[in-house]
């Protein structure tokens, strides 16, 4: 993250994201496959690293190391056709997807928000645990309490974020506030 500064000199929190552009391998329609989408590729990989059905269908367009299909209703994309940060403007609302950080096991504190127990009136050796578990009957643990465990590493939409600067050049985007995952991360914008 970082920060621009607008025309009045209020600071503006921002993400830079490079969003290359992302290639069009196929379009499905409603008569041949039963449903409207479009197949994106994206980013590239060693050639000796795709398999022989994914050279044929990559066929004179690139090596990519992503694919991604999107459901669509208009299809005005044709295969070969780019798709970069030119489709974007600046004060276009979009939502970003991504999967968050990974935090590992965590206890119940910092996974949840539980308070802890007080650090008097005799606790010791217990500030941060969860405290009861379960009642007297069922004898077992519900399903869906709040317990420790692994923490972030899953799919997050934030959604309602605004372009604030986009550089065509070096495919760069400026989004306002923060978006999921680490740096290198892969992002799916949608507008």
């Amino acid at each position: 993250m970082s920060q621009i500064f607008d025309k009045e000199g209020n600071v503006i929190p921002v993400t830079f994201v490079r969003a290359t552009p992302n290639v069009v391998l196929r379009t499905k329609t409603k008569e041949k496959d039963g449903y409207e989408a479009v197949q994106l590729g994206f980013g590239t990989r060693n050639q000796k690293n795709i398999k022989k059905p994914q050279r044929g269908h990559f066929k004179n367009l690139g090596n990519f190391k992503f694919l991604k299909e999107f459901r669509t209703k208009n299809l005005e994309l044709s295969r070969g056709d780019k798709i970069d940060v030119s489709v974007f403007q600046e004060g276009d609302i979009v939502k970003v997807g991504g999967v968050s950080k990974a935090k590992g096991f965590q206890g119940v504190v910092k996974r949840h928000g539980f308070h802890g127990a007080s650090k008097t009136h005799g606790t010791k050796h217990a500030h941060r645990q969860p405290g009861s578990i379960g009642a007297t009957w069922p004898q077992r643990g519900i399903k869906g309490r709040k317990m420790a465990g692994r923490m972030g590493g899953e799919r997050v939409t934030v959604r309602n974020l605004k372009i604030v600067k986009v550089d065509a050049e070096n495919n760069m985007l400026a989004i306002k506030g923060a978006i999921p995952g680490r740096r290198g991360t892969l992002l799916e914008i949608r507008g």
